[in-house]
Parts: structure tokens; C-alpha cells; sequence
């Protein structure tokens, strides 16, 4: 088996509202209700700029096939960050700056990488990789 691509990163979240529009305004991803029988006061899926959905954003009240103790706001257990490549640093670091966010950067020079490292409002890591050239 090869894997494709990345499909979609779940993140279980006592505030469903803050979190989608975190995602919205922060990085131009659409937000949409997942798919029948899901609820929107349960369920946003955030849509990439192609129409991937790229992260699934449940509320911690809605029943998981495969449940596991979750805790919004603490470290996210084993997984350490979730990166996404992404375009348009100034835009995205303006808006970081405009809503008080913290945040850091990191240069690569060798691969033509800069990076910001933020949190969303559960405290889930973001590696956001902007590559030049």
C-alpha cells in the first residue's frame, strides 16, 4: 500500500464555533457541515481551497465510532503538530498579529522554508510551512 496524501485531521473541541472560525479567518478555509446524519451544532469540516476536507472539527458531545478519552485544551497525546503547507506568510501572520495570537517563525534557508508555529483554541500544535520558489 502507498499512501496518497494526508486525508484529514480530527480535532475533538469543547468550543466547535471558536475552533471553525479559528480555521476560517486564520486560514481561508471553508467551513461546511459534515455529511448526513452529522449535525452542525456536532460536526464543521474545513475545506481546503481544491475542496479537500482537511480537518474535521467535532464537538466532544458527538458519539465517535472508534472513542478514546479526549481532553480539549491539553497536549495533543502522541501527536505532536499538524503541519500545513500553505501560501501567503504576510497574510497569514497579519492575521495572527491582528488577533493577538502567538506565535513563532522559523527559517530553513537550505529547503526555502518559513515556518509559524501557532495553537488553535484546543491547544493543537500548527506547523505552518510556507516554502519560496
Amino acid at each position: 500500500m502507498i499512501v496518497e496524501r494526508l486525508d484529514h485531521v480530527n480535532i475533538i473541541t469543547d468550543a466547535l464555533e471558536e475552533t471553525a472560525r479559528f480555521y476560517a479567518e486564520m486560514l481561508d478555509l471553508e467551513e461546511r457541515v459534515g455529511p448526513p446524519p452529522m449535525k452542525p451544532e456536532h460536526v464543521q469540516w474545513m475545506f481546503d481551497s481544491s475542496g479537500q476536507a482537511i480537518l474535521h472539527i467535532n464537538h466532544v458531545d458527538f458519539p465517535r465510532i472508534y472513542d478514546r478519552e479526549v481532553t480539549p485544551g491539553s497536549p495533543t497525546g502522541a501527536i505532536h503538530h499538524v503541519a500545513l503547507r500553505c501560501g501567503e506568510f504576510a497574510k497569514v501572520k497579519a492575521r495572527l498579529d491582528d488577533n493577538g495570537a502567538e506565535y513563532s517563525v522559523n527559517e530553513v534557508p537550505s529547503i526555502g522554508l518559513t515556518q509559524i508555529f501557532t495553537t488553535d483554541p484546543n491547544n493543537v500544535l500548527l506547523e505552518l510551512n510556507f516554502f519560496t520558489g
